[in-house]
């Protein structure tokens, strides 16, 4: 039996760190249900450090009666523990820099004293009960072998998981792969991907690192999150069930529904072509595929639409054929002949480059109807150059 793979979606911490979002605490509350109904076992809420209505919209989580696991980020500093500790939580993720980079600036280039001050926090966090989870902030730009270190002294102390971090999004799925079956090999707990989108690569390198041996990935509502981003939970989860068959206990059919819930507390949508809950991702144009598609879903489509909550959209446009075309129309009661056909689409065509979009069902309806007015269709009903009978006549000879 395949070996599971946990999910903490971290949405409402790091999707909500994107410039320019801020989520209500009802908006936070809304997301946070949705996410525990589609069965998201583990959810990163925020930083409770921050205080104010951060930590009133996180005690409202904890109190919400979610079958989640709720988590916090902190930094390495006991506050922010005891904030946590505040909040009613009982998981707590410890973020500590691993790269000389961070390193320099946030503990004066001292590789000790981070140590140090990550085993305090650990040992305090582990009196009071609490899962403990560490980050390796820029592991991707860490030494490895410092990186190792480090995993190894937080498992020895008591972290119940190691997050390797490309901060900064600099990795590739060939690196994220090598880097990562080098941690798994050296641990006994398990390894979460956390992964940044600046070069497009995210998911696969989330995925890279699954590959690798990783248990844990972290992962984002549409991918929201700094800068770029984060690896999308859709992507990921859809990627992890239709490419490597993992029966994850997670319902996508409301994929859709989380986007567009997200996206509106967020005010940032998914761009049109984005994976899985773009608005095009299901939409098609293309006579070939159109054709294609008409004959067997599965000749241009990965997965069904359904999957995700979706549906098939036919565009009508620059690109489409005639195969659409009669087919648009007879669904809407108009027969077409081959000839009729090619001459509407070619005024389909002609407004689709001028508007540079597509048209509606009722436009092309009209087009159609003073297509045949101008050449009626020899073998259809709406032809009245003949009576009714010679038109009969006509059919069968």
């Amino acid at each position: 039996m395949q070996e599971t793979i946990w999910v903490t979606d971290t949405t409402l911490r790091d999707g909500e760190q994107a410039a320019g979002v801020a989520f209500t605490a009802a908006e936070k509350l809304a997301i946070a249900r949705l996410l525990d109904q589609i069965g998201i076992p583990e959810l990163e809420v925020g930083i409770p450090i921050m205080g104010g209505e951060e930590a009133k919209a996180i005690q409202q989580l904890v109190q919400a009666g979610l079958q989640a696991h709720l988590i916090s980020w902190n930094r390495c500093r006991l506050a922010d523990l005891e904030a946590s500790i505040a909040c009613g939580l009982r998981r707590v993720h410890i973020s500590v820099p691993v790269s000389d980079v961070q390193i320099a600036v946030k503990f004066q280039g001292d590789r000790w004293a981070m140590l140090k001050q990550l085993r305090a926090c650990i040992e305090f966090a582990k009196s009071q009960g609490l899962f403990v989870a560490v980050g390796g902030e820029d592991s991707s730009r860490a030494d490895p072998d410092f990186l190792q270190d480090v995993a190894l002294y937080a498992q020895a102390w008591g972290a119940e998981r190691f997050r390797f971090c490309d901060t900064v999004g600099r990795l590739d799925p060939f690196a994220t792969y090598e880097q990562v079956r080098h941690l798994t090999a050296v641990l006994d707990i398990p390894v979460e991907m956390h992964t940044h989108d600046d070069l497009g690569m995210a998911t696969a390198n989330a995925l890279a690192g699954i590959r690798a041996g990783a248990r844990s990935v972290n992962t984002t509502v549409n991918g929201l999150g700094e800068r770029a981003g984060n690896a999308a939970l859709e992507e990921v989860v859809l990627a992890l069930k239709e490419i490597y068959g993992y029966s994850l206990p997670i319902d996508t059919t409301r994929f859709w529904e989380l986007s567009q819930l997200v996206a509106q507390a967020a005010n940032c949508h998914p761009p049109l072509c984005k994976a899985v809950v773009g608005a095009n991702t299901f939409s098609h144009e293309s006579g070939i595929h159109t054709h294609g598609l008409l004959a067997r879903s599965d000749t241009y489509e990965p997965y069904p639409p359904e999957i995700v909550g979706r549906q098939r959209q036919w565009v009508i446009g620059k690109h489409s054929g005639t195969h659409l075309i009669r087919h648009l129309l007879q669904q809407a009661g108009i027969h077409v002949s081959a000839q009729q056909a090619q001459a509407i689409l070619a005024i389909v065509r002609q407004r689709a480059t001028q508007r540079k979009g597509g048209l509606s069902l009722e436009e092309l309806i009209v087009i159609s109807r003073t297509v045949q007015e101008v050449s009626p269709c020899p073998d259809s009903p709406m032809n009245s150059t003949l009576p009714l009978g010679l038109n009969s006549v006509k059919k069968s000879g």
